[in-house]
């Protein structure tokens, strides 16, 4: 060639690529990496700590179901009065006078008195508890559990009986006393009214 610039021998130079250009690429690819990176973590750490969307979801939806909470009136149940119910006090045991004095006091506690006098040979000395309250299947969960609360333990049972609010008091070897007037009102007060049930109610959402 001519001129000012001349080459000579066998070695040409090279023509270098240019490096800072290269770093540059690395360098802006690595950050758009590492963003990448934590933004994926910070959504996992969200996730961990939350519940994640669905777990936040399904815990929503079983606070908002329905949850038990007892229920503010309860109905009264149906009884017949003290004063529907006829008893016949029979007295099983070898103690004489306790008939004619359950009568006097169940008489003043408002109910009917019908036959006093001993049990029949059927239970005449073979009821070893406190009583026996007899009457008819329909009686069941009427008359029998309203005479019941006067005499704590008294069995119930049921008989063929055509009148459903007569009942006989049989009085057993184990009788020592009637309910007192207070604990036997407090027990009808029960049976009339139970304890309220659980009622399913919504929370607020």
């Amino acid at each position: 060639m001519g001129g000012q610039y001349k080459i000579t021998g066998d070695k040409f130079p090279r023509m270098r690529r240019n490096r800072g250009r290269r770093r540059l690429v690395f360098a802006v690819i690595a950050s758009v990496a590492v963003i990448g990176l934590l933004g994926w973590g910070t959504m996992q750490l969200i996730d961990v700590f939350t519940g994640g969307g669905k777990a936040t979801a399904a815990g929503s939806a079983a606070d908002c179901a329905a949850s038990p909470s007892p229920s503010a009136t309860q109905p009264v149940k149906s009884l017949p009065r003290p004063g529907q119910i006829t008893v016949n006090v029979l007295n099983a045991t070898p103690r004489s006078g306790l008939a004619k004095n359950t009568a006097d006091e169940l008489k003043k506690r408002g109910f009917k008195i019908g036959t006093v006098g001993n049990a029949t040979k059927e239970y005449d000395k073979k009821v070893k508890g406190p009583g026996i309250l007899l009457g008819a299947e329909a009686a069941g969960s009427a008359a029998l559990p309203v005479l019941q609360t006067q005499l704590a333990g008294a069995q119930l049972k049921t008989d063929a009986r055509p009148k459903p609010a007569e009942i006989d008091l049989i009085i057993g070897n184990g009788f020592k006393q009637l309910a007192k007037k207070a604990d036997a009102d407090k027990a009808l007060t029960t049976l009339a009214r139970p304890a309220p049930t659980p009622s399913q109610t919504k929370n607020n959402c």
